[in-house]
C-alpha cells in the first residue's frame, strides 16, 4: 500500500547527537531521521518494487517534498536540501497526510503513514497533550491506514518526558494497526539505521506463496503484500491471515461473477523456486528462462482466453478470483481479488463450499440472475459524506491531467458530476468545480499539448452557462483543430 512519510524539522530536531566512540563531528537528530529514511526507502525499492512514496515534513506548517512516486531517488535528493522551521506541531502534520493522500488515492485506498520525530510534543494549545485532552486531533484519518511513529531519542528521557505514551494514544486514535518504535540505546547512526530496517522487515516483507491447482503448482508472490484482516463485527471479532498455499477450487464465467465488491486487490506475479537462482528469472525475450515451463503463463492464457475467473482458497474460510485483467495499454495481468472472510459473501454465488460441476448445456447455473439492472449496478451517485464528492472531483481531475488522451474519459465524469449536482440542487458544486478547472488550466506545464487548455477553458465556461443547468443538456468536448489533425 502506498507510504507517506512524515519528518518533524522542528527546531529540536537539530540537536547534536553524541558519539562517544566517533572522532568526528557528531550528527544531529535530523541526519539520523533522513539516513533512516533511505535505508527504508532502499529495503521498499528493492522488495516492493510497485509500491508508492511519498514525503512530506512538518513543523507549524505542512510542505510535501515529493509527492507519491516510485523514483525514490528524486525523494533522497529533496531530503539533502531541508531548512530548519519552528516549533513542532503533529496536528499540522495530521492534516497534511489526509489532505495528500485524499487527493491522490481518495477515501477507499489503504496507506501506511510513518512519522519521525524526537518525541517533541510541541508547546501552547497545538502541543500533542493539550490537543489529546481537548480532542482535537484529527483522527481518525479519512482512509484506512497503519500509523507509525518512530521517535529518535534515548529511550530513558523519552520515557521521562511521556512521549511514547502520548503517542500511542495517537497510533491508537488513528483507528488502524500501527506501533511507536524507539531505538535501542544509546542513540546512533548504527541503532537508527536498525530501527528503520526492523521497521520495513516487519511493514514491508514481500508475501511468497505457492498457487495450486489439482497437481499443477507455482511459485508466487502478490503486490502489494496482502494484510492481515482484523475487523470487528457485530458479534465477534474477525482475524485473518492469507496462507502461503493458495488452492483453487474451481472455475467460473466472469459473467456468473459479475463485479463483486473487494477487500483488496493485488498482482500475481511468479517467482523462482529457489530465491538465489537468479537464472531463473526471465528478463528478456532471449532468456532461456522465457521457454521455461510456468502454471501461472498456462493459468493466464487460460483465464483470458475462456474469460474465466478462478475461485481460490487463501485462507480459513477466506476466499478470492483469479483473473486476466488489463489496463489501458492493453498489458494483461493476472490479479487476484480477496472478498471478505466468509463462504457467503456473494449472495448471487450463494455459499461456496455448495459449489459443484456446472451441469452440461446450462448456460448459468445460478437461479438468483434477472433480467433487469440492479439499483447498485446504475451509473447513479450519491453523496452521503463528504469524502464522497470530493472522490468523484478528484476523478475528473485525474482524467483533466491526462489530456488530451482521456478527453472522453474527461468529459464522462464531469456530465456525472454535473448531473449529481443538477439532482441534488447543489449548484454551487458546479460553479466551484469549474474554479478548480480554471486553477489547472493555470497550472500546465509548458510542454502540456495546446488541447489540454482549450479543453479545460471550455468545460469551465459551460459549467457556468445556463443552458448546462438542465439535466438534459451534457457539456461536450470542444472539437479543435488538434482533434481534426489527429
Amino acid at each position: 500500500m502506498p507510504t507517506v512519510i512524515g519528518l518533524d524539522v522542528s527546531l529540536s530536531m537539530s540537536q547534536l547527537v553524541p558519539q562517544p566512540d566517533r572522532t568526528e563531528d557528531p550528527p544531529t537528530v535530523r541526519q539520523l531521521a533522513i539516513k533512516g529514511i533511505h535505508a527504508l526507502l532502499n529495503h521498499i525499492h528493492h522488495n516492493c518494487k510497485l509500491e508508492f512514496a511519498a514525503v512530506a515534513v512538518y513543523s507549524s506548517r505542512y510542505e510535501v517534498l515529493g509527492s507519491f512516486t516510485r523514483d525514490f531517488d528524486q525523494l533522497k535528493s529533496q531530503l539533502s536540501s531541508l531548512a530548519e522551521y519552528d516549533k513542532s506541531c503533529v496536528e499540522t502534520a495530521l492534516l497534511g497526510v489526509n489532505a495528500v493522500v485524499a487527493e491522490e488515492w481518495g477515501s477507499g485506498t489503504a496507506c501506511q503513514v510513518i512519522i519521525i520525530t524526537d518525541g517533541s510534543m510541541g508547546v501552547g494549545e497545538s502541543s500533542l497533550r493539550h490537543l489529546s485532552a481537548g480532542g482535537r486531533l484529527p483522527l481518525p484519518f479519512s482512509f484506512p491506514c497503519r500509523l507509525d511513529v518512530v521517535l529518535l531519542g534515548e529511550r530513558a528521557e523519552l520515557e521521562r518526558r511521556g512521549a511514547p505514551a502520548a503517542f500511542q494514544r495517537l497510533v491508537e486514535l488513528s483507528g488502524g494497526e500501527g506501533a511507536v518504535h524507539t531505538p535501542e540505546p544509546p542513540l546512533s547512526a548504527k541503532s537508527t539505521l536498525a530501527l528503520f530496517r526492523k521497521l520495513a522487515e516487519t511493514n514491508y516483507a514481500p508475501f511468497s506463496g505457492v498457487l495450486h491447482c489439482g497437481s499443477l503448482s507455482s511459485p508466487v508472490t502478490l503486490c502489494p503484500p496482502p494484510q492481515t484482516y482484523n475487523r470487528m463485527r457485530d458479534f465477534e471479532a474477525v482475524k485473518r491471515t492469507v496462507s502461503a498455499d493458495l488452492k483453487i477450487c474451481g472455475f467460473l464465467s466472469v459473467v456468473d461473477v459479475a463485479s463483486p465488491p473487494a477487500y483488496s486487490r493485488h498482482l500475481v506475479l511468479p517467482a523462482p523456486a529457489d530465491a538465489d537462482d537468479v537464472s531463473a528469472v526471465p528478463c528478456s525475450e532471449d532468456d532461456e528462462a522465457v521457454r521455461t515451463p510456468c502454471f501461472c503463463v498456462l493459468l493466464h492464457g487460460g483465464l483470458k482466453r475462456e474469460n474465466a475467473a478462478a475461485l481460490v482458497n487463501v485462507g480459513d474460510d477466506w476466499y478470492g478470483i483469479v483473473y486476466s485483467w488489463a489496463d489501458s495499454k492493453k498489458k494483461a495481468n493476472l490479479m487476484l481479488s480477496l472478498f471478505e472472510p466468509g463462504t457467503s459473501v456473494l449472495p448471487w454465488l450463494g455459499d461456496f463450499t455448495n459449489l459443484g460441476p456446472a451441469a452440461a448445456g446450462v448456460a448459468s447455473p445460478f437461479p438468483i440472475k434477472v433480467s433487469r439492472k440492479r439499483s447498485y449496478q446504475q451509473t447513479c451517485v450519491t453523496w452521503i459524506k463528504q469524502s464522497g464528492l470530493h472522490s468523484d472531483v478528484q476523478k475528473v481531475l485525474r482524467h483533466a491531467r491526462k489530456l488530451p488522451e482521456k478527453t472522453q474519459h474527461f468529459y464522462k465524469e464531469l456530465n456525472r458530476v454535473r448531473s449529481a449536482a443538477l439532482a441534488f440542487g447543489f449548484h454551487e458544486a458546479l460553479e466551484s468545480v469549474a474554479c478548480i478547472l480554471e486553477r489547472e488550466c493555470t497550472l500546465l506545464p509548458g510542454n502540456a499539448h495546446p488541447d489540454c487548455a482549450l479543453q479545460l477553458t471550455h468545460a469551465a465556461t459551460a459549467l457556468r452557462l445556463p443552458e448546462h443547468r438542465l439535466p438534459a443538456k451534457p457539456v461536450q468536448p470542444l472539437w479543435t483543430r488538434f482533434q481534426t489533425d489527429g
